[in-house]
């Protein structure tokens, strides 16, 4: 028999001996213990397991039923001396083709090394609370349930999480009218907000509540114009609207500023206390993956590419060069960060890190 053989033989010999000798231990243990009891963790409200203190000698712990529930969806930070909270509602999903402008065959490398995979566009959808002191200001509602999708409409749950309820909110201001950021205003025809005076630029007004406008699109996109004013009708019959002029100071520090393109109106709001700064864009960007490095990137549902492209790249060059905080509505929850110059046209995203509320 070659060495290699001895070895082998040796180990499988030892082996067996192991085994033997660990089940006739456990078989004398087992002859001399009491019959050990199965005992079940009581499960809280919430779903969560919570382990007894000390479990009994000889009792055997159940594992715990998993949770499946995500951690609410809201992230807080200071802009000078306003709270501003983040509130996530959900995501959508949208096809790659839906990007313009751009080689096919370029969009998919960069999906695959983002993602792994080139058959859809996670997009978040964000809204932001803003606390001024004086005002609870809304930006944007989320799509509420307009879309019967459950990975949407979480936006007021998150709210409550956030330690807030809304009665008490007291402006509301929309970017667009859109459905993914008016859908969470009403419920069942009523308003959630039942104190809140809601603002939107006039452009955007004159546009998707139109009924002659509406008409005249195209079919495909008719839809768009009845969940605009199926969402916000409980709002303008109650005369809690107001049409605004871009460049209107909505509350004190919170400013309307022009960002047309992605809708006729489409508006960022310009938030500023104590030389602190939050430019919230909207719809500037819908695929960070894709539209920092390549601007010129514009997706189907711009109202005008042209007009879109062209104030996403001033938007970017604005805030890289004044070193601007940003939040998008479609960027990576919580949708806040830095842009920052990559090579000539293009820039990078760098998100805030989670960090704990200074007191």
């Amino acid at each position: 028999m070659s060495d290699y053989k001895k070895v082998a033989s040796g180990l499988l010999v030892s082996l067996l001996g192991l085994s033997l000798m660990a089940q006739v231990q456990a078989a004398g243990k087992k002859s001399r213990a009491p019959q050990a009891t199965a005992k079940k963790v009581q499960q809280p409200q919430s779903e969560v397991a919570v382990p007894e203190a000390v479990a009994e000698e000889g009792q055997v712990q159940q594992v715990p039923a998993q949770v499946k529930q995500q951690v609410p969806g809201y992230y807080r930070m200071m802009v000078g001396q306003f709270e501003v909270t983040a509130l996530f509602d959900g995501t959508f999903d949208f096809h790659p083709d839906l990007l313009k402008n751009m080689d096919p065959v370029q969009i998919n490398q960069i999906l695959m090394h983002h993602y792994g995979q080139t058959t859809k566009i996670q997009s978040p959808i964000n809204g932001y609370l803003v606390h001024t002191g004086d005002h609870l200001v809304l930006i944007d509602a989320g799509a509420g349930k307009l879309f019967g999708k459950d990975q949407q409409g979480h936006i007021m749950e998150n709210f409550k999480a956030a330690g807030y309820q809304p009665e008490q909110v007291d402006t509301i201001i929309l970017t667009h009218l859109h459905g993914d950021h008016t859908g969470g205003l009403s419920k069942d025809g009523k308003k959630v907000f039942p104190n809140a005076v809601v603002y939107v630029n006039k452009v955007d007004n004159q546009y998707w509540l139109s009924e002659q406008t509406a008409a005249k699109a195209p079919l495909e996109r008719q839809i768009f114009f009845k969940l605009a004013q199926q969402s916000t009708r409980p709002y303008v019959d109650g005369e809690h609207w107001k049409p605004i002029e871009a460049g209107t100071e909505i509350v004190p520090g919170i400013k309307a500023v022009a960002a047309y393109g992605h809708t006729p109106g489409h508006s960022a709001l310009e938030i500023e206390s104590n030389g602190s700064k939050l430019l919230v864009w909207g719809d500037i960007v819908h695929s960070h993956a894709i539209q920092f490095a390549h601007p010129e990137v514009s997706i189907e549902y711009d109202s005008d590419t042209e007009a879109a492209k062209t104030t996403r790249y001033a938007f970017m060059k604005r805030v890289a060069d004044s070193h601007e905080l940003v939040a998008g509505m479609h960027l990576p929850f919580p949708g806040i960060g830095h842009v920052v110059p990559a090579s000539e046209g293009t820039y990078t995203w760098i998100p805030v890190e989670y960090a704990p509320l200074a007191k």
